[in-house]
Order: C-alpha cells, then structure tokens, then sequence
C-alpha cells in the first residue's frame, strides 16, 4: 500500500510516524501531535494531510545545526509528504 494510500485516521498516522522515527533515528523521547484541526479550511488541509507538532529527542541530533536536525526528520517521513502531511512544527533535543 502506498503511503498515500494508508488509513486516514489521525491516530493511525501518528503511529506510523512513530514507527517510521523510532526506526530511522535512535530515539530518546518522541511526542507527535495532531494539531489539524488548528488549520481547519487551510488550503493544504482540504485534501486531508494534516499538520503535526514532533518533540523529538535523539542521540542523532548530537552536533548538528536545527537544519540539520529538521531534515532528518524530514527524510525519515518524506513518503508522505505532501499526501498525509502538510506542515510539520519540529522541536528537537
């Protein structure tokens, strides 16, 4: 099944992200939000992608810049992006 595909129930999604995060990065701490219904009739939110908030902590992190940081969360999740997800708010540790 393609990302694209997968279930459309905003808790599903969040373990997946979850799953996916946890086996890219070694994690210490990990808390995702659903915060689309923040952004209710947002153009990005009509066709069902949402936007999360991710508090994440890991080891990986050590040593590099908050880009660098974003994008490999970025990459860990880049299969559905822009389908499932349309904004991520990343606070990292």
């Amino acid at each position: 099944m393609s990302p694209a595909s997968s279930e459309n129930f905003p808790s599903s999604r969040i373990t997946k992200y979850e799953q996916i995060l946890r086996e890219k990065l070694a994690i210490e701490e990990l808390r995702i939000e659903d915060e689309s219904h923040l952004h209710a009739g947002h153009a990005g939110a009509q066709g069902g992608a949402g936007h999360y908030r991710i508090f994440i902590k890991s080891p990986a992190f050590m040593g590099l810049s908050r880009v660098q940081q974003h994008r490999l969360v970025y990459d860990a999740l880049s299969a559905w992006i822009p389908h499932e997800i349309h904004a991520l708010a990343i606070i990292t540790n």
